[in-house]
């Protein structure tokens, strides 16, 4: 078939580690819904069912090999497992590019035979697609894609794969939006409630922003800037906001390079990232909330000049 190369040499090249909590978690309930039987909901109908689906113009697929291979698609194979992660992957980039658009049909024996792939694998990444809100299934309607104001817009996967789409700036932006919101209100909180250990760790990670500096050490830094972020909402201590920990750490993947003094790893992203240390180590919660917004005012540090295209992977808790 068209794409079974391609696809399954991309399962090959995965990382086997990354798996997100998220999807791990999604997977097993797929796993323990098909095994009670309740798979029967992304049935496959009989192949003359099929056909009358394609013959009445409402066919799952339409946009022929180049579906895959757009410019400026970001390669499937950044998490997952096997052939089922990548078959989410490939779903869940065409679902949010508009390649598929909503409520369109997607007949699962289609999608076997589109991507050689078994019904179980195909069943179990619809599971995957449906928890993120991007398909729906219902008796006697079948599966379609649902409206973007379905999709859990905060899922990390879909933020990945809005933002290497046709929606790349909208999801930036409303990323750093986000982050703005919440990162300030983290850092009053933690100048208030941080315990020693934290900020402990909250120092450490500054000292290796500044050694990682020193040695030019770009992946290093930026490694750093993300459990630097991380642990800033965490030290909050609102279960609210911790929660919102990873998502900050796939909006530095997604958006570095292009938002914050810390376009690039310099001294201005270093001092920023100090200045916020020094306010909640001193306990002082307005000081605090001040240096993070500069932190990430993206008119800060406008002596370094981006790399438009530049993303550098934060680590992803799996």
């Amino acid at each position: 078939m068209l794409f079974s190369k391609d696809l399954k040499r991309v399962a090959g090249l995965a990382d086997k580690g990354c798996v997100t909590t998220l999807a791990h978690s999604m997977m097993s309930a797929a796993r323990s819904a098909a095994a009670s039987g309740e798979a029967d909901r992304f049935g496959y109908p009989d192949s003359t069912a099929a056909r009358g689906a394609t013959a009445t113009g409402a066919p799952a697929w339409g946009g022929g090999e180049n579906d895959m291979a757009r410019p400026g698609r970001r390669p499937a194979g950044s998490r997952g497992r096997g052939l089922h992660g990548q078959l989410v992957q490939q779903l869940g980039q065409m679902i949010v590019s508009g390649d598929l658009g909503a409520d369109r049909p997607l007949v699962p024996e289609e999608i076997g035979q589109r991507f050689e792939v078994s019904r179980t694998v195909v069943r179990e990444s619809l599971r995957v697609l449906e928890a993120k809100g991007l398909v729906s299934a219902r008796p006697n309607v079948g599966t379609r894609v649902r409206s973007v104001t379905e999709w859990n817009l905060l899922d990390p996967d879909i933020i990945e794969w809005r933002a290497f789409g046709p929606q790349r700036d909208d999801q930036r932006r409303e990323l750093w939006e986000l982050r703005a919101g919440i990162e300030p209100v983290a850092a009053r909180l933690a100048a208030e409630r941080c315990d020693e250990e934290v900020r402990a760790r909250l120092s450490d990670m500054v000292d290796i922003l500044r050694h990682a500096l020193e040695q030019g050490d770009g992946l290093t830094f930026s490694r750093a800037d993300a459990e630097f972020h991380a642990l800033l909402l965490r030290a909050a201590d609102n279960r609210m906001l911790e929660h919102l920990a990873g998502i900050v750490a796939v909006a530095l993947q997604v958006s570095s390079g292009t938002d914050g003094p810390c376009r690039q790893p310099g001294e201005a992203c270093l001092e920023h990232h100090r200045r916020v240390l020094e306010a909640i180590s001193a306990g002082e919660p307005e000081a605090a909330e001040v240096a993070a917004r500069a932190l990430l005012d993206p008119r800060a540090g406008e002596e370094t000049a981006p790399g438009p295209d530049t993303v550098v992977p934060a680590p992803r808790e799996h």
